[in-house]
């Protein structure tokens, strides 16, 4: 059954863990559909997993919406989210209600967008108002990368916590249905989510958390530039595609790929007359 902002509401009160992914194409997005991830996530972190990029603030809107396009094919159960990229919404309230509006016809429920100033909280509440679910982001987000000067953990002491949940309950106000805390410790992460009345969704912010979310590439172990203290390895995807193009590249030298079950062949007739055609030399 599709799941809806309600439905993801429902999971705190209810007690249900929320469990979150990225996914990037048709395949990937379908496979996690069908495992039964609740929140599937087109991440600007493809700018970096999937499309090489230092960081995430070179993805454009038109990557994200080809992006997009690809994982909603895939899904049917899971609610889309789709990150709003750097520089896509700062510019105007104008401009973040058509951009987030390119990325819900290409197939997303619902945008994430990073921050809580007065700004892109007015923003946000242009959004929900305009009919667009929005995902809020605190902590460390990214995208304010070159303005922060690195990867820093947030909440680290009472006032930033403090701040962290002031600028949630202002992002809630403003009608988010889930705000994702990212790189803060585990007492700040609990302690915030249990004074908000929507869920939080943590990456590297601990269990307490109303939900958890990952990459997809760092659980799959694909991606291997950098793995994050947060990120757990479920599968070892890098072995098994480097032992796969081995094989084949030595079946290939061999000779012995393809075989004859894995090669279509002339009717006896077509090659009878192939035979003679060589035979009177007629090449």
């Amino acid at each position: 059954m599709k799941k809806t902002t309600k439905k993801i509401q429902d999971f705190k009160t209810g007690g249900k863990k929320i469990t979150a992914l990225t996914a990037y194409d048709y395949s990937t997005a379908k496979y996690f559909d069908g495992a039964g991830v609740d929140i599937i996530l087109i991440g600007d972190s493809l700018g970096q997993v999937v499309l090489g990029y230092k960081n995430t603030t070179s993805v454009t809107m038109c990557e994200m919406e080809i992006f997009t396009s690809a994982v909603a094919r895939g899904v049917e159960n899971a609610f889309i989210v789709a990150d709003m990229p750097f520089l896509s919404y700062q510019a105007s309230v104008c401009q973040a209600v058509e951009n987030a509006g390119t990325l819900i016809r290409a197939g997303a429920n619902g945008v994430k967008i990073e921050g809580g100033s007065d700004y892109i909280i007015n923003t946000i509440a242009h959004l929900v108002e305009s009919g667009v679910p929005v995902m809020g982001h605190l902590g460390f987000t990214p995208q304010f990368i070159n303005a922060i000067g690195g990867n820093f953990i947030a909440g680290k002491n009472l006032e930033n916590t403090l701040e962290i949940l002031e600028a949630a309950r202002r992002l809630e106000a403003a009608g988010v249905f889930a705000l994702v805390l990212e790189m803060v410790p585990k007492e700040c992460a609990k302690f915030i989510s249990e004074n908000l009345k929507i869920p939080t969704i943590g990456i590297g912010a601990g269990a307490g958390c109303d939900g958890q979310i990952l990459v997809s590439d760092d659980v799959l172990g694909r991606y291997d530039n950098f793995t994050p203290k947060f990120a757990r390895k479920y599968a070892d995807l890098k072995s098994e595609i480097l032992n796969a193009a081995t094989a084949y590249i030595k079946d290939v030298e061999a000779g012995v790929f393809p075989n004859a079950e894995e090669s279509f062949e002339l009717s006896a007739e077509e090659l009878k007359k192939l035979e003679n055609f060589v035979k009177n030399k007629r090449v």
